[in-house]
């Protein structure tokens, strides 16, 4: 689904216009970055939660010629599905 689908369908779900719609998803996803920066979790029952995970430095190897690289330490925007989902995604599951 790219954005202006992703817009078009939350308009027309909640009853708005498309650019409330546009202007709601991105204030959304501006909170999960803010959220994420300072180190919070954002969650939301029945969906999932949005959270940060550190990886250090570590050398690894360039896959064409061997050569060790060095790869720098970062931070990762990590998504965890809720139980909630995961049974709605896989109904014959148990």
């Amino acid at each position: 689904m790219t954005k202006a689908e992703l817009i078009d369908a939350v308009a027309k779900e909640s009853g708005v216009t498309k650019a409330d719609a546009e202007s709601a998803i991105k204030a959304f996803f501006d909170v999960v970055t803010t959220a994420a920066k300072k180190g919070d979790k954002v969650a939301w029952p029945g969906f999932g939660s949005f959270s940060t995970s550190k990886s250090s430095a570590r050398t690894g190897r360039n896959p064409q010629t061997g050569e060790a690289v060095s790869i720098a330490a970062s931070t990762r925007m990590k998504f965890t599905s809720s139980s909630t989902l995961k049974a709605m995604l896989n109904p014959n599951k148990k």
